[in-house]
């Protein structure tokens, strides 16, 4: 039963998903109200569907100061790195792709499932920050290789990567290079412009749009192979029927995102610090696996030793509170955190490991009410585990 501390659930989750925000859940309403159309006819109905389609790019495209024609509107981040990574390895065949040990599973698998068809695969490991040397990358090129992807920062424990410094190895060599900003949109200023990246891909749920949303950047003369067939839309790189609703709403999203972006990145940052000091006073023996500096606002990961990640998540959501044991991808996964393992923890630390991360709708009293949890949570976790081992 929930308890009297969290009677309103609290959301501590926010990089598996943020809440819609309040604009984007406005704005896909008033599409799902008007827009009645096929983007793809030449009618009143589609060319109305089309005008709220090209509109959204055209936001979305601002947010990453890119051009219109270099986004794609895709379901969602999985599928922006999947048509990334699959899009350049299938029109290169046969080569190479370099790839770092703490990627989102949707790049690491989909670079496992290109070896199948004779690509090869390094992956370049990280520090016990989670932070990738760029000069590792530029060591790790082949001339065949064809494609480096890089996240900008983590899921799990926030790590911003030295993109600039990675770009610079990878473009000596003119091979394009992909970025996961699916975790750094909407946290940090993210513009395609400074980064210099190829490819990028974003997810609208991220930053307080819809789910089932996202985007992959392409700038232009990158040649990738569509992943998805039947029409024509998306310049012929994205076949499918564009959600107008689900469009406007990841405008909407990104826009609301985009506006003051800074002073918020600082107050989230307040509250993590403060979610923090609270921990350490209230678990002495908790360590933080976030980075102090170099890290996205918003994310904490800690160790609680003597505990289980699996009975700290269910222990606070019986308090109504909702935490994370890492990527929700891999939510229900027996193994340890591969992020941790690349940063050098044990696979008993990293079992031990709860991903605290706050968003644009969080306040001062949901971190106050985590922290009156907290020891009760803690120690019921630590005796359950003791009592099994005796």
């Amino acid at each position: 039963m929930i308890n009297e501390i969290a009677a309103v659930p609290i959301y501590l989750d926010y990089n598996a998903s943020a809440p819609l925000r309040g604009e984007a859940h406005q704005a896909m309403l008033r599409a799902m109200g008007t827009a009645v159309g096929n983007g793809s006819s030449v009618h009143w109905a589609g060319r109305a569907a089309r005008l709220g389609i090209e509109s959204a790019r055209a936001d979305v495209a601002a947010f990453l100061a890119a051009a219109p024609t270099e986004i794609v509107l895709t379901s969602g981040g999985t599928e922006a790195n999947n048509l990334a990574i699959r899009g350049v390895c299938e029109a290169h065949p046969g080569g190479h792709v370099v790839t770092t040990a703490v990627e989102h599973a949707s790049v690491l698998e989909t670079c496992k499932s290109l070896q199948t068809r004779g690509v090869s695969m390094t992956t370049v490991g990280v520090d016990r920050h989670g932070r990738v040397d760029p000069a590792a990358v530029g060591a790790a090129l082949r001339d065949e290789t064809i494609l480096v992807s890089v996240g900008l920062a983590n899921n799990e424990v926030g790590t911003v990567q030295p993109i600039t410094a990675i770009r610079e190895q990878v473009r000596a060599r003119g091979i394009p290079f992909h970025v996961d900003a699916v975790q750094a949109a909407g946290k940090i200023p993210v513009s395609v412009q400074e980064l210099g990246v190829d490819l990028l891909s974003l997810s609208a749920h991220k930053l307080g749009g819809p789910q089932g949303m996202g985007a992959l950047y392409v700038r232009s003369g990158v040649s990738i192979r569509p992943q998805q067939f039947g029409g024509p839309q998306e310049l012929g790189r994205r076949a499918g029927t564009e959600s107008v609703a689900a469009a406007l709403g990841f405008a909407a999203a990104a826009r609301g995102a985009a506006s003051g972006l800074v002073s918020e990145g600082v107050r989230q940052r307040a509250l993590v610090e403060e979610l923090w000091s609270g921990i350490a006073a209230l678990v002495p023996d908790a360590e933080r696996n976030s980075p102090a500096d170099g890290v996205v606002p918003n994310t904490l990961n800690v160790e609680i030793p003597g505990a289980d990640v699996d009975g700290l998540v269910i222990g606070f959501d019986l308090e109504g509170i909702a935490v994370s044991a890492g990527s929700a991808c891999a939510a229900g996964s027996l193994e340890p955190s591969h992020v941790l393992l690349a940063m050098g923890r044990s696979p008993i630390a990293a079992r031990a490991a709860l991903r605290l991360s706050v968003g644009h709708a969080t306040t001062e009293p949901d971190v106050v009410a985590f922290l009156q949890a907290l020891p009760g949570v803690v120690g019921r976790c630590r005796h359950a585990l003791q009592r099994e081992a005796s």
